[in-house]
């Protein structure tokens, strides 16, 4: 048997499978092993031990799904409030000012006027 990639998820249909058989094994009475790994005992316990850390993941999921909207919600509020704020400044201080290129504004005066497209004659 290849060795087992334990770093990927098993697909939800396979641990499907395995709990079908589980519930299909306390239907056979006379299931009795040495070995330890495939005891009953062993697949309860397993099975709940599953059951646990799904129920655990689902709610840290939420958990972070929810902790990830509110950082969202705060970038983009902070967001605005610079945006607020650099509006506040040019009407303060003026779009050619050293205050607004203080905030990361660039300077009326500084910017590169538009060039005219010469247009060429296609000749026919």
């Amino acid at each position: 048997m290849p060795a087992q990639d334990k770093t990927r998820r098993l697909p939800s249909q396979l641990i499907s499978q395995d709990i079908n058989s589980l519930h299909g094994l306390q239907t056979i009475s006379t299931y009795n092993t040495s070995r330890t790994d495939a005891s009953v005992e062993k697949l309860q316990q397993t099975y709940q031990t599953m059951l646990a850390q799904q129920q655990s993941e689902t709610e840290k999921l939420t958990l972070y799904r929810s902790a990830a909207d509110a950082a969202r919600l705060a970038e983009w509020e902070f967001h605005n409030a610079v945006l607020a704020m650099k509006e506040v400044i040019r009407g303060q201080y003026g779009s050619d000012s050293d205050q607004a290129q203080a905030v990361g504004l660039k300077k009326k005066s500084e910017r590169k006027r538009p060039n005219r497209k010469k247009l060429v004659a296609i000749p026919s």
